[in-house]
């Protein structure tokens, strides 16, 4: 049997991939509006740092597949982003859309009582860094607010980063492939939660990661055998794109 967990967990269990998964055009304002729609109350944001120092929300490391842009998205100053289209990519209804930082999501997270799981998705090369800044943003923004963002990482250096500027925000290891000794640098960290690629949970690796206090997510679950595998296991957080099929009651 697993330790009893002693972090306390605010946050629901559904998460909104990038807001709306797949209905809307990822990681902007649109996409979050439509995953509240449809009743989920947490999402999932990918966050890097633009050319000036400002975090705006982009999954890739280049700009050509969800935006009119070309190039590294961190080359560009904020003022150059936004006049980016984020949304015809998807469908003309959302033509127009622009790349939102991470200043303008947090206002509506704040504004609608919504929880907020930031990744920290860096430019290579700027891993450390990006978590400092994020992390400063967000102790900025969430400040008197009861319940704070979870920052998530693949990357240890940029949770790191975000330990030194926002320690008091809690910080969650990603896990595609486990590899030697994840779990313990996830403890060297002050990680709260492991997020796995959700194949990986077994209940071998879920009794593990409790025994070390911390908590069981899971990306990306788009399928009802999935969820209920994750939830015959116990585990506490399962991201999804199925806002239409998945009810976060």
């Amino acid at each position: 049997m697993s330790a009893p967990m002693t972090t306390p967990w605010p946050y629901p269990r559904w998460i909104a991939h990038r807001g709306a998964g797949k209905l809307a055009p990822e990681n902007t304002l649109a996409a979050f509006r439509l995953g509240a729609q449809h009743g989920y109350r947490m999402f999932e944001c990918d966050a890097k740092l633009s050319a000036d120092g400002v975090p705006f929300l982009l999954h890739d490391a280049t700009l050509e597949r969800t935006t009119n842009g070309q190039g590294t998205a961190g080359d560009l100053p904020l003022g150059a982003l936004a006049q980016l289209d984020a949304g015809r990519w998807h469908s003309r209804a959302y033509a127009g859309e622009a790349v939102p930082t991470l200043e303008a999501l947090a206002r509506f997270c704040i504004a609608n009582g919504c929880f907020l799981n930031i990744e920290i998705k860096p430019t290579p090369g700027h891993e450390e860094r990006t978590g400092r800044v994020v992390g400063e943003t967000a102790a900025r923004l969430w400040q008197g607010q009861a319940v704070p963002p979870l920052f998530s990482s693949f990357k240890p250096e940029a949770l790191a980063g975000a330990q030194a500027t926002a320690a008091h925000i809690p910080r969650a290891l990603l896990i595609d492939a486990l590899w030697d000794g994840c779990l313990d640098e996830a403890s060297r960290l002050g990680c709260v939660a492991i997020v796995c690629n959700h194949a990986l949970w077994d209940a071998a690796l879920v009794a593990q990661v409790n025994a070390l206090g911390m908590r069981t997510l899971s990306y990306t679950v788009n399928d009802e055998w999935a969820a209920q595998r994750l939830i015959a296991l116990g585990t506490d957080g399962i991201i999804t794109d199925r806002v239409d099929l998945f009810a976060p009651a």
